[in-house]
C-alpha cells in the first residue's frame, strides 16, 4: 500500500542564511513521499535561487506569513500538511512520527512538534533555556501538522492576524478533535541572537497583538491564559533547579524575558494603525 503524500509549506523572506539547511532537513526526512512548497515574499537576497534548488514549487505571495501559508496550502496535493518556518531545521524522523501519530490516534486533527532553540552567543543560550520550559505546554506550543481536510475545514490561518496566528489556528482545530504531540523536535535557529533584535521583534508583534487578544478574550489576556506575563514567571520559577543549574544563564534568561515583556507592553500601548500595516 502506498504511503500518503505529505506537503511541507515553508514561508520565507530574505532568509538565505538559514533556508538551505531548512529545506535540506525536509528533503532528507526518513519519510517519503514529501511535496515541498516554498512561498517567498519579495526576497532580494537570493532566497528564491536556493528554494529552486530543492523544489519547482516556488511561489510569491504576501503581505504576511499567514497569507503565504494559506497560499501554499491552496497549492498542496498532500493528505497531510506541515507548516515550517525558514529558520527551522527538522530532525530526521519528524514527518514519519507525525504521520504515525495521525494513524494511531484516529481523532487527531493537529500535531504539536516541540522546538529547541540553538544559536551563537549568550542570548541564544538564554533563548534555548527559555524554550526548554515550554515542552509539553499546550498553552504555549501550537500545532504545525494537520490533515489537509482539517486545515481547509477551519479555513486555514486568519489573515487578519500577524501575531498569535498559530495559537488561533490551534484553538480552532482543537474544536474538531484532539491535538497530539510527537517526541521528534524542530531545531529553531536563532543565529547570533542579540538582545536588541529580540526586543525590537517583541515590540513589533505587540503593536499588532490587539486583533488576536480581541478574538480570544477568554484565553489571550496578557496576564493569563498560559501565555501571559504572570503565567510565564510562574512556569520559570516552578523549576528552580533548572533555572539555577547555570545561575548566570538563568538570570540572563529572566532579564531577557523581563525586557521583552516591557517592550511588548510599550508596543501594546502604541498599536500600529491599519495604514502602517499596509
Amino acid at each position: 500500500m502506498s504511503k500518503p503524500l505529505v506537503t511541507v509549506v515553508v514561508a520565507t523572506r530574505n532568509n538565505r542564511k538559514t533556508l538551505d539547511t531548512c529545506l535540506s532537513s525536509i528533503v532528507n526526512q526518513t519519510y517519503e513521499p514529501i511535496e515541498l512548497i516554498v512561498v517567498d515574499r519579495d526576497s532580494t537576497d537570493g532566497t528564491r535561487d536556493i528554494a529552486r534548488f530543492y523544489t519547482q514549487n516556488v511561489f510569491s505571495c504576501g503581505p504576511e506569513r499567514c497569507a503565504q501559508r494559506n497560499f501554499g496550502a491552496s497549492k498542496a496535493q498532500g493528505e497531510f500538511i506541515a507548516m515550517i518556518d525558514s529558520d527551522m531545521e527538522l530532525t530526521p524522523h519528524v514527518i514519519q512520527d507525525c504521520v504515525d501519530t495521525m494513524y494511531y490516534h484516529h481523532d487527531t486533527k493537529g500535531i504539536i512538534i516541540p522546538e529547541e532553540s540553538f544559536g551563537q552567543g549568550f542570548w541564544a543560550a538564554c533563548k534555548h533555556l527559555e524554550r526548554s520550559y515550554y515542552h509539553g505546554n499546550d498553552a504555549i506550543e501550537a500545532a504545525r501538522f494537520f490533515t489537509k481536510k482539517t486545515f481547509d475545514t477551519v479555513g486555514g490561518y486568519d489573515e487578519s492576524l500577524i501575531s498569535g496566528e498559530d495559537w488561533d489556528l490551534s484553538a480552532r482545530v482543537r474544536k474538531l478533535g484532539n491535538i497530539e504531540r510527537v517526541c521528534s523536535v524542530i531545531r529553531h535557529n536563532e543565529g547570533h541572537l542579540k538582545l536588541l533584535y529580540s526586543l525590537r521583534k517583541k515590540f513589533y508583534y505587540a503593536r499588532i497583538a490587539r486583533a488576536y487578544l480581541s478574538k480570544h478574550k477568554d484565553t489571550g489576556r496578557l496576564l493569563g491564559g498560559g501565555i501571559g506575563v504572570v503565567s510565564r514567571y510562574r512556569l520559570f520559577l516552578s523549576r528552580p533547579k533548572k533555572l539555577l543549574a547555570n545561575p548566570l544563564l538563568g538570570i540572563g534568561m529572566l532579564f531577557m524575558k523581563t525586557c521583552e515583556f516591557g517592550f511588548g507592553g510599550i508596543g501594546y500601548l502604541f498599536p500600529k494603525s491599519k495604514r502602517e500595516r499596509v
